[in-house]
């Protein structure tokens, strides 16, 4: 039995119904970063914090509300909606509401507040909607620490806390102000507080661990920034706080924790968060000398862009053990990638992948079909380009209006069709709804999406790489992968009419 705490932290989530069969063997199960940095943040405050991270376990939302209620005994509880991807906060609220309405329908005197991307987006849908007392507009921490020192002082007002918005009977109250993002991130949250995980219950992505297949775990993932100075038009990473940010932990905080990780849990795959960390010289170089001189071995993968890739950063990431990087390609047409702020040209992508790929260093390309402007053919043109790329891994995504994104706000000024519920943000979820643009339907897009994952992963330039490079077992692997079904709704409605 646990103790009692001052605040409990849940992580919420249903890997089924978010990666359908894939979710056994192949997706990641990753621990839950933002909700490991608050709880360092809370107890730096001094108050007493825990962590139940239910896709860890694989729990109900039943089970949830059980735990929390009677083992846990909160004051407050914080529901932290974030996504393993940068987008994919939107696809848990489905898990996170659902966990909401267990806890009130267990009983419980502790007070109930979500925050994350997705609330960030909508706090006023998200207090319509959901069964909680508190919303988050903001960051976080900061609005959760005044939210509980309120609650232990039994003050029924809660107007002066920045960024909260609140319930007064049957009214939603908005927040006044906004909390200031917190600026001195190396004394406030130096790290996750990995005690209150489950560790051995973490695995890499399976691409991840390509070169050891059958030792994906342990495994961490970790923040060595947080924002992204970028505006993409089809991305909401900066809805919590409030701009367009960057904020870079310092190398010393970061090696620390990676010190820690290896030293206590034998972590050896570790995935940089941040949506970019290949982009400060100052940061990159100063980790990677910092990693280059330790006597144990990692295997990182970190986000970067086309135009963020410099050459004297390779050598000292590759050294360092960035293994792999995710590089976001999006688009073959110059005009689609225009549209999503990301102007530069074909051969500057190829140009770069080559000489990632020089450097020993891995790729995991993400392309996205059914931007607005793409056509089939443009789409084509984008599958096209992947294959000849020929990355390591590619990962086709589908063009979804994320709240938060500014094509979010775009698609409902037009009137767009949205995904009927939030689980329908998930790509690939039986009920995954693209956004449909002039020249594609949602079932064109979809449909595109699947056929070039199945193409690409039975491409034989592409399996003669991943043979060449990782060996039989890989391949054999990304055979299993290939054959697990995936089923879409909107692909069978358009069969059977």
């Amino acid at each position: 039995m646990a103790e009692a705490v001052d605040i409990l932290f849940i992580n919420p989530g249903d890997r089924k119904q978010i990666y359908q069969g894939l979710g056994d063997e192949f997706s990641a199960i990753e621990p839950p970063v933002f909700a490991g940095l608050f709880a360092t943040y809370v107890r730096g405050k001094g108050l007493s914090a825990a962590i139940y991270d239910a896709p860890a376990f694989g729990v109900s939302a039943e089970e949830v509300a059980r735990v929390a209620t009677e083992e846990y005994k909160p004051k407050l509880i914080v529901i932290v909606v974030y996504g393993f991807q940068p987008s994919a906060s939107t696809q848990n609220m489905t898990a996170a509401g659902a966990i909401a309405t267990a806890i009130r329908e267990y009983g419980t005197d502790a007070a109930v507040m979500m925050t994350g991307t997705h609330i960030a987006s909508l706090p006023k849908r998200t207090m319509e909607e959901e069964a909680i007392d508190f919303a988050c507009d903001q960051e976080g921490p900061a609005t959760i620490l005044k939210t509980f020192q309120a609650l232990k002082a039994g003050e029924t007002d809660f107007s002066n806390i920045p960024s909260l918005w609140w319930r007064d009977g049957n009214k939603i109250v908005p927040p006044k102000s906004a909390e200031p993002l917190l600026q001195d991130i190396d004394r406030e949250m130096p790290g996750i507080a990995w005690d209150l995980l489950p560790m051995d219950r973490y695995r890499a992505h399976n691409w991840h661990a390509f070169e050891h297949i059958h030792n994906r775990s342990p495994y961490a993932a970790i923040h060595t920034s947080l924002g992204c100075p970028y505006k993409c038009s089809f991305c909401c990473i900066n809805a919590p706080f409030g701009r367009s940010s960057y904020r870079m932990w310092e190398p010393e905080t970061v090696i620390k924790e990676l010190d820690f990780l290896a030293e206590t849990y034998g972590v050896v795959n570790v995935k940089f968060v941040d949506e970019m960390f290949v982009l400060n010289k100052r940061h990159v170089m100063g980790l990677c000398n910092l990693l280059k001189s330790r006597d144990y071995k990692v295997n990182i993968w970190a986000y970067a862009r086309v135009d963020s890739v410099q050459d004297e950063f390779l050598d000292a990431m590759k050294a360092a053990g960035v293994d792999w990087v995710c590089l976001g390609i999006e688009s073959a047409s110059t005009h689609v990638r225009d549209g999503a702020h990301k102007i530069y040209g074909n051969d500057d992508i190829i140009d770069v992948v080559r000489r990632i790929q020089g450097a020993g260093i891995n790729i995991i390309g993400n392309y996205i079909f059914g931007l607005p402007d793409d056509t089939m053919e443009r789409m084509k043109a984008t599958f096209d380009l992947a294959l000849e790329l020929n990355c390591e891994f590619a990962n086709f995504y589908s063009a979804m209006a994320y709240p938060g994104s500014p094509l979010y706000a775009e698609a409902m000024k037009q009137g767009r069709e949205m995904p009927p519920t939030w689980k329908d943000y998930s790509q690939h979820g039986y009920e995954c709804t693209p956004l449909a643009n002039d020249f594609c339907s949602s079932a064109d897009i979809l449909g595109f999406r699947d056929k070039a994952f199945d193409t690409y992963y039975t491409h034989q330039p592409y399996l003669d790489l991943v043979q060449r490079k990782f060996g039989t077992d890989v391949v054999d692997h990304i055979g299993r992968m290939r054959a697990i079904p995936l089923r879409r709704k909107l692909l069978e409605t358009r069969s059977a009419a």
